[in-house]
């Protein structure tokens, strides 16, 4: 079987080796990978950096470079996938577009429009639980939305782990949490 084409957004830390890192696992699992850049070559240390960079270029601006990279392969049916922040992005990508294959979120959701609707897109969230940007509440109302705009969707949440636990260089790293992660985001792949 082929592999997907995927989108692969970094989290607001910037592109990251964690995110090479993931790519290159997806890669070796038969997939092409896109990571774009969208802060053009920089990196932050911290949460506190990373907002610092996206609000110095701001939200618009970041969209707008996320959409220009995935255009020329979203005529194929891209896999959309994020980290955290990434996350965000991706879903606002794949839920505008008729032809995506799948939604991908590691770690982070987005708010969706009233009048979202497709046509039963698969979406796979892994999440802290609890996770300090994702409440249970929120995640509860993401979760009722996204099924009515008629996503597929699964939920799977990791107890104890921090909010980017797949990064292997960041304090909330959780090896086990991760390679989980992984194991079940591979699989789900292959279902589309």
């Amino acid at each position: 079987m082929d592999g997907m084409d995927i989108i692969l957004f970094h989290s607001v830390y910037g592109l990251r080796p964690a995110v090479h890192a993931a790519a290159m696992r997806l890669r070796a699992s038969g997939h092409q990978v896109h990571v774009p850049d969208l802060y053009e070559g920089q990196t932050a240390d911290t949460v506190e950096e990373g907002q610092a960079v996206l609000d110095k270029i701001g939200r618009e601006e970041l969209l707008r470079r996320a959409v220009l990279a995935a255009a020329p392969h979203s005529d194929k049916g891209l896999v959309y996938a994020g980290f955290s922040w990434g996350g965000a992005v991706a879903q606002n990508l794949a839920l505008g577009d008729e032809k995506a294959r799948g939604l991908l979120l590691l770690h982070g959701t987005s708010d969706l429009a009233e009048d979202t609707s497709v046509d039963e897109l698969p979406v796979q969230l892994h999440i802290a639980d609890p996770d300090p940007f994702e409440s249970d509440d929120w995640l509860n109302a993401w979760y009722l939305q996204m099924q009515r705009a008629g996503a597929d969707v699964e939920i799977y949440r990791y107890a104890g782990a921090g909010h980017l636990y797949t990064d292997a260089e960041l304090p909330d790293f959780d090896e086990a949490a991760a390679e989980q992660t992984w194991q079940v985001a591979l699989g789900f792949l292959e279902t589309l």
